[in-house]
């Protein structure tokens, strides 16, 4: 199986899950996750029409980078350390992995030196698993608050790792994801925008897009023969 029809594959999944829930494929953006694959791998995969992709590590995003095309969007999805920030801004379009204060502040003092507004998602530990990075459901309305007078990120939206068990045991966690979402963007927080909802990967992004997800991130499923 090549990329291409492994991409053909998993655009005809999304189709077929964001249909249920009254959208089409366009409504879903496709993270092609690019750890550890070569750039002519990374060709194939723009090749196949698909223009934003994710990263988990400072240091490989860099050595991609310079070969970024205009049309391509680089997303970093990995745990972020405070002294890399300052490698990443001016280069990545969102950062999926907010999930301290700390962080936040790091992000906001950089992106003010070099005079932009970083987009950032919140990473939400929806399993509550102490192995992963993310804030607690119960801790977002005080991490909101506490990110208030940051004026130079904004808050595009929620993103999760659900727990890895199987493909349909994932859906109840991805229910809550998308409840959390809805409750935020009532509120109509200023600063807050809930455009992206970053939830599901290779063995789960079906389930994700049926429960509410725009955007998936995929590596697995894209490269595997």
């Amino acid at each position: 199986m090549s990329i291409k029809n492994n991409i053909d594959r998993i655009k005809h999944d999304i189709q077929e899950a964001a249909l249920k829930t009254d959208r089409s494929l366009r409504d879903i953006t496709i993270i092609g996750v690019t750890k550890n694959r070569t750039l002519p791998e990374i060709k194939k995969v723009y090749d196949a029409g698909i223009i934003h992709f994710g990263e988990n590590k400072v240091q490989e995003f860099l050595k991609k980078y310079p070969l970024k095309s205009e049309d391509c969007k680089y997303h970093f999805i990995g745990h972020l350390q405070r002294n890399k920030v300052k490698y990443l801004l001016g280069k990545i379009d969102l950062i999926q992995s907010i999930d301290t204060r700390r962080l936040a502040e790091e992000i906001d003092k950089r992106a003010k030196e070099i005079q932009i507004v970083q987009d950032v998602l919140i990473e939400i530990n929806i399993g509550k698993e102490y192995s992963k990075y993310g804030v607690f459901t119960e801790e977002i309305k005080n991490f909101l608050q506490e990110l208030k007078d940051f004026k130079n990120i904004k808050i595009k939206g929620l993103m999760t790792m659900a727990p890895f068990v199987l493909p349909e045991e994932t859906r109840r966690f991805f229910k809550k994801m998308k409840k959390l979402f809805i409750m935020i963007k009532e509120k109509n927080i200023c600063g807050v925008e809930m455009k992206y909802l970053s939830m599901g990967m290779s063995n789960d992004f079906k389930v994700a897009v049926e429960e509410g997800s725009n955007m998936v991130r995929i590596g697995q499923a894209i490269f595997e023969e």
